[in-house]
């Protein structure tokens, strides 16, 4: 004998049409568990996202993942690897002092030289063979003052096309000291 369902009585049948009535009552008490289709459908469908997922991220998380909380732990040791191609301040300092005291006492103090030279690791190894960039176009001051609203209104910020015509700003701004207007 099957165990009786929630709140169906089974009681042992006495012939045949009892036995029918008993299943009869026992399948319409059944179907109202039964799940329309769309949504049976939608719920293999989240089990299949899932799945996949698990799959993809086993197959897909290299091995030192999580070694350094969030990190790949490899990061570190191919970062570490790279060539240095950064000198910093102190290494330009060491021959363009001048130029650093103008820096140091002007709206720019907080940036490295190499904000805006680009990197100047070879150049510091090599003074007389390797020239730095030189920063006359418009791009290298806009990349931080061209009129943005995201910016605080404290930053200095200009629209570029109603500020000045010409081809670099350095022809009115001294660039290390560039609140003095020439």
């Amino acid at each position: 004998m099957r165990p009786a369902a929630a709140g169906y009585v089974q009681q042992p049948a006495q012939n045949l049409s009892d036995w029918r009535g008993a299943v009869r009552k026992y399948a319409k008490h059944m179907n109202r568990f039964r799940m329309p289709p769309q949504i049976v459908r939608l719920v293999l469908l989240t089990i299949g996202i899932v799945a996949s997922y698990v799959v993809a991220r086993y197959f897909l998380t290299p091995s030192s993942f999580g070694q350094y909380g969030w990190y790949r732990g490899e990061a570190l040791l191919e970062r570490a690897s790279l060539p240095v191609v950064f000198a910093g301040r102190e290494k330009c300092a060491e021959c363009h002092e001048p130029q650093n005291e103008q820096l140091l006492k002007a709206g720019h103090k907080t940036l490295s030289c190499e904000a805006c030279h680009g990197p100047l690791q070879a150049h510091a190894a090599d003074p007389v063979s390797t020239q730095t960039r030189k920063e006359d176009a418009f791009s290298t001051c806009l990349r931080c003052h061209e009129a943005n609203p995201s910016r605080p209104k404290s930053h200095k910020q200009v629209v570029a096309k109603d500020h000045y015509s010409g081809q670099k700003c350095i022809e009115c701004h001294p660039p290390h000291a560039p609140m003095e207007a020439q």
